[in-house]
């Protein structure tokens, strides 16, 4: 039995169990401990489980695990909460998180914390959704579909308003993989934002309403910025 400590966190309702691996024990757990940690009724409880562990170049590098134990490559809101933990604890202006395919550049935003998500790649287009790589698979579908695949996130516009005055709003649903619904997702936005401006040939900044809250996805498609508010929620320590 270990006793370990961790930090809860949530983004818009996207919640995190994050744990700090970078010095002494570097537990490996199995895919019942992971399922344990992120149950809500058994465990602490979470969206993702979020592993900081050493890194030679950035502050960490970042493994990210679904509540149903299976691995993912990227998550916006997570790099958010991660980056308020590390810039909190270092009392740096910027901090650098590594993902097994980019680095994550995090600063205090105006309205948040801020990440430079990197780039996102169109994968396919149809008249009713774009795939999307933002390290991890997403599909945006323009209206709601009688199906969808499980082995990619999805994210569904349900609304759009635009105007100069009251800037440029998109309301979405999301399905993570290998999590179910949540209540927002930053990748997600992040992709949303990129099949908008594929759609209407433009970047301009992005509202992203989720059921969760409101963040703000700006930039281009080859170099996305997501900022948001996020919330440390409690610290504990859990005997696994």
């Amino acid at each position: 039995m270990r006793t370990l400590p961790f930090v809860k966190m949530q983004a818009q309702g996207n919640d995190f169990v994050i744990m700090d691996h970078r010095q002494g024990e570097h537990p490996n757990f199995s895919e019942e401990e992971v399922g344990l940690l992120c149950d809500r009724r058994l465990g602490i409880g979470c969206d993702q489980l979020l592993i900081l562990n050493v890194d030679a170049l950035a502050d960490c590098r970042l493994q990210i695990f679904n509540s149903d134990a299976s691995e993912a490559q990227n998550c916006g809101n997570g790099l958010r909460c991660v980056g308020a933990l590390l810039l909190a604890q270092s009392q740096k202006a910027s901090c650098e998180v590594a993902l097994s395919d980019r680095s994550i550049h995090i600063e205090q935003g105006e309205h948040g914390i801020r990440v430079y998500m990197g780039k996102a790649v169109i994968v396919d287009q149809t008249s009713a959704y774009v795939d999307i790589d933002m390290g991890n698979p997403h599909r945006v579908y323009f209206e709601t579909p009688q199906s969808f695949p499980k082995d990619r996130n999805i994210e569904i516009i349900s609304g759009e308003i635009f105007g100069e005055a009251a800037g440029e709003h998109i309301y979405i649903d999301i399905i993570e993989r290998g999590v179910g619904p949540t209540l927002a997702c930053g990748s997600g936005a992040c992709a949303v934002a990129a099949a908008v401006w594929l759609n209407e040939n433009h970047h301009n900044p992005l509202m992203i309403h989720m059921q969760g809250g409101v963040v703000t996805v700006s930039g281009t498609s080859d170099a996305l910025v997501l900022e948001g508010d996020v919330t440390s929620v409690f610290v504990g320590d859990i005997q696994i």
